[in-house]
């Protein structure tokens, strides 16, 4: 839940939610727009390369006004750029030496880090590369660093991200058609589904070519070809962890700037098999390639020097969760969800869910004329099924606000707008039976949210990364104890570090913890 830079109020009369799936609407964010606006101090990382044979670098061409609004875009959606000189350095050397021995040295690439908890990297036509601090966390060295990068160069290179925009301007383009000739919601909207199944579908045919061009980049680079299959081995494991309720898992995935890795990116057993076997091409696992080198550089120890100290998590300065609170230190607000909930910031809302599945939230921002008043907007039409005998107007914490219940066929809402400042908060509670029992629930939760002290908001520190070093007699529940996760402190510390359960740690190992 962004501040101005992703998580702006809409205008008047965005968030309009058109048909009856209203649920989907507040767990998917379909049908919300966003203001999206430029951060201050966008960074624009320009990595150009070294030619082949020492020749001086070549600066990219600068951005075209189309392009520079689409990385202002992306950048914005995902939080603003990460800006760590020492991490930027590491990068550079990695994408340098990967360009030199790719298909197209003379190809040249920008690279942005995104402040993004989420676990993503993609390519855009043009060179411009993104990956998140959240994939940068989970990685463990300058290889599996390597591989995601060189596989994204690769869908530059095989003109991959070329083809996947023009499939997403014909999307587009059919969506439209079909919304203008198509009477039947219902068919047309079968109609765009397919159309979007039909473009997932085609990005996800790219995937394994873009791994073995990627793997041989890497190779030729001089960096260990397996570590995209330990890579994407990690990523299963992260996937797993957030499909058994550590996180919301693919909740907010698909609709939202917050789209990660694993959306595109499945790392399937046959997928990394897959990418083992272009691995052996170039070198055994624990021994040599064909000419007798090494299996390539990993240089962990550089790695994890790069990222120590990084954030992990949520950004306080955008919002964060901690257990069932949300605080956002810089919009000055802080909310806590009922018993039972698990929740996630994305740049669009705050999401929550039960482990059943059977109760959700969703918190959000809107702009409501002044002349309208809190229960007017409630009952104005952007939620359907409202029963206007249940609106009424209340203060929640001082705060002028107004409550309603809606009802559709399979779900009910508890809905809240509290008015903050110059916006209007949504908190919208939705059940598959909404009990009296559970009603008081909602309405306890609402009443939750509160204004932030000026010194409460100061004593706010993000977790980071830390690097540290495995004493003697350290076990993995020794380190794993260490973690200031909010759940879960035992698989993450494993996921984090690339383990089995059963690993024995060493005298003097560099391992990853979280704390603040």
């Amino acid at each position: 839940m962004k501040g101005v830079g992703g998580f702006g109020p809409k205008p008047e009369g965005a968030g309009i939610i058109p048909g009856a799936r209203v649920l989907r609407a507040i767990l998917l964010a379909l049908g919300l727009s966003t203001l999206l606006t430029a951060c201050a101090g966008v960074d624009m990382d320009r990595f150009s390369t070294a030619a082949p044979g020492g020749a001086a670098r070549a600066e990219l061409p600068e951005m075209t006004p189309a392009q520079k609004r689409e990385h202002e875009r992306l950048v914005a959606s995902y939080g603003g750029a990460y800006d760590d000189p020492e991490l930027k350095a590491l990068i550079q050397q990695v994408v340098e030496r990967l360009v030199a021995a790719s298909e197209r040295p003379d190809l040249r690439y920008r690279v942005t880090v995104l402040n993004s908890p989420a676990i993503n990297a993609f390519a855009l036509p043009d060179g411009s590369l993104y990956v998140t601090r959240g994939l940068l966390a989970l990685a463990n060295d300058t290889s599996e660093l390597s591989s995601v990068l060189s596989h994204e160069m690769a869908h530059v290179i095989a003109r991959h991200a070329s083809i996947r925009e023009d499939q997403t301007k014909q999307a587009v383009l059919v969506s439209r058609v079909i919304s203008d000739v198509v009477n039947d919601p219902d068919l047309g909207a079968l109609a765009m589904q397919k159309s979007r199944m039909s473009l997932a579908s085609f990005s996800r045919g790219q995937e394994l070519e873009a791994d073995a061009i990627g793997v041989g980049i890497s190779a030729r680079a001089g960096f260990d070809p397996f570590g995209a299959s330990r890579f994407l081995t990690d990523m299963g494991k992260q996937a797993s962890l957030r499909s058994s309720g550590g996180g919301l898992g693919g909740m907010a995935s698909g609709t939202t700037p917050d789209m990660d890795f694993l959306s595109t990116h499945p790392a399937t057993p046959e997928r990394i098999s897959i990418a083992n076997a272009n691995a052996r091409q170039y070198a055994t696992p624990n021994g040599s390639g064909a000419s007798g080198a090494s299996t390539g550089e990993r240089d962990k120890a550089a790695y994890l020097s790069a990222i120590n100290g990084m954030v992990y998590g949520d950004d306080p300065k955008e919002g964060f969760v901690r257990g069932r609170k949300f605080f956002h230190p810089k919009l000055g607000f802080t909310f806590v969800a009922p018993e039972g909930f698990s929740l996630e910031n994305t740049s669009q809302a705050v999401l929550g869910a039960t482990a059943s599945g059977s109760e959700a939230l969703r918190l959000d921002a809107v702009r409501v004329n002044g002349d309208q008043s809190l229960g007017q907007y409630l009952s104005s039409g952007w939620i359907e099924g409202v029963e206007i005998n249940s609106v009424e107007t209340l203060t929640v914490n001082g705060f002028m606000a107004a409550t309603a219940v809606a009802r559709g066929e399979q779900w009910s809402f508890r809905m809240f707008a509290i008015r903050f400042g110059s916006d209007v908060y949504r908190l919208i509670f939705a059940a598959r039976n909404l009990t009296p029992e559970l009603d008081a629930q909602f309405r306890e939760a609402a009443d939750t949210f509160r204004r932030v002290a000026s010194d409460e908001a100061e004593t706010v520190k993000p977790l980071r990364i830390r690097v540290v070093s495995v004493g003697l007699g350290d076990t993995v529940d020794k380190m794993a104890s260490r973690m200031q996760t909010p759940d879960r402190p035992m698989e993450r510390f494993l996921i984090l570090n690339g383990l089995d359960k059963d690993a024995k740690l060493r005298y003097g190992d560099k391992v990853k913890i979280v704390t603040d």
